[in-house]
C-alpha cells in the first residue's frame, strides 16, 4: 500500500487507506518556475502511483495567474493534465485528500507532500550565486536568467554539485518558465530528458540546472530506448515476480523513484534474465515513470 511522508508531522501516511476510495490530489503551483513545474510532476507520480495500484483519482491544480504557461510546460514533460482546482469544501466523499506543494510554500491543512526546490544558477545573481526558483529569493515568476541544464545535487548528502564550468551555455533555458533561447525546450533538450533527470533526486531533495546531469540522463534515455528496442525482438517473458515487487516497494515507500530507477539499472545488466523479460520489466515501469521507454519500438537499428 502507498504510503507518503507527511511534510507536517514527518510521519508515513496512507495516501489510499480506503479499498477502492477516491483520492484527492491537489497539486499547489502557483508560477511557472521550475519548483511549481517539479510540484506538478511528483503529483503526476502520485496520480500514477495510485492509479497502477487501483485506486480512482481526482487530480487538480491550484494555480496563480501563470498556470496556462505552467500547464503548456508540464505537458511537453508528459504530465497529464490536471483540473483546475474548484471549491472543494463539500467533496467528492474523498477517502483520502494529499497536498502537493513546494516545501515552506502554503496549502490548506491536510496530509502534504513537500517538494524540494529547484536550484537555480546564473548571470542574473551576483557573483554567480545560487538562487531557489519558486523561494522568496526568486524575486518573480519572470523568465529567470540563462543556465545550462537542469541536473540532480550532487550524492546522497544532499548537497549541490558544483557548476561545470565547460558547459556550453549558447542555448541555455529560461527554467522559470521551461522556455527555451534555442530549439523550444530547456537547453535545447528533449522534454524527456528534463524529467528524467528530475527524477534522479527524491522530491525531498533539492534538485540543480546544471548541464552535466542532463548529459547523462540523455545518454542513460537513449540507451535504455535502444535497448529496450532490442529486448522487444526476442520472445515476452513476465516481469520477475521479485523485480515486481522491489519496483512496487521503492515506489510505494514516498515515491522513491530513485531506487526504482536503480532497480531497472539492475534489470539492464543481470545476466541471467531473458531479453523478454528485461522489455516487460521496463514497460511496467514506465506507468510510473512517463519517459516513453517503448517510444523506439520498430525503429530502424
Amino acid at each position: 500500500m502507498l504510503r507518503i511522508i507527511d511534510a507536517r508531522t514527518g510521519e508515513p501516511v496512507h495516501a489510499a487507506p480506503a479499498r477502492r476510495g477516491l483520492t484527492r490530489v491537489e497539486a499547489h503551483a502557483p508560477g511557472s518556475d521550475a519548483t511549481s513545474l517539479r510540484v506538478l510532476l511528483v503529483a503526476d507520480l502520485l496520480v500514477r502511483a495510485l492509479e497502477i495500484g487501483g485506486t480512482p483519482v481526482w487530480a487538480l491544480l491550484t494555480g496563480g495567474s501563470r498556470q496556462a504557461e505552467l500547464r503548456a510546460d508540464a505537458a511537453a514533460l508528459g504530465i497529464r493534465p490536471f483540473e483546475d482546482s474548484p471549491d472543494v469544501s463539500a467533496g467528492l466523499g474523498e477517502a483520502q485528500v494529499v497536498h502537493v506543494a513546494a516545501a515552506g510554500g502554503t496549502a490548506p491543512d491536510g496530509v502534504r507532500i513537500a517538494v524540494a526546490p529547484v536550484e537555480v544558477t546564473g548571470q542574473g545573481t551576483s557573483g554567480g550565486e545560487r538562487r531557489e526558483a519558486g523561494t522568496a529569493d526568486d524575486v518573480s515568476a519572470e523568465p529567470g536568467p540563462p543556465v545550462g541544464g537542469i541536473a540532480e545535487s550532487g550524492g546522497p548528502s544532499g548537497r549541490a554539485a558544483e557548476e561545470d564550468p565547460r558547459a556550453d551555455k549558447s542555448s541555455a533555458s529560461y527554467p522559470s518558465t521551461g522556455r527555451s533561447t534555442g530549439s523550444g525546450t530547456p537547453g535545447g533538450v528533449d522534454p524527456t530528458v528534463l524529467r528524467l533527470a528530475l527524477l534522479t533526486r527524491h522530491h525531498s531533495a533539492p534538485v540543480r540546472l546544471e548541464a552535466a546531469v542532463l548529459e547523462e540522463a540523455g545518454a542513460t534515455l537513449a540507451r535504455w530506448r535502444g535497448a529496450v528496442a532490442r529486448w522487444s525482438r526476442s520472445p515476452s517473458r513476465p516481469v520477475p515476480d521479485e523485480v515486481r515487487g522491489r519496483l512496487r516497494e521503492a515506489w510505494e515507500d514516498d515515491l522513491d523513484v530513485p531506487r526504482v530507477l536503480d532497480e531497472l539499472r539492475w534489470v539492464e545488466n543481470e545476466p541471467g534474465l531473458p531479453d523478454g523479460a528485461r522489455f516487460e520489466t521496463y514497460a511496467y515501469a514506465d506507468r510510473l515513470l512517463g519517459l516513453e521507454l517503448t517510444r523506439d519500438l520498430g525503429a530502424p537499428s
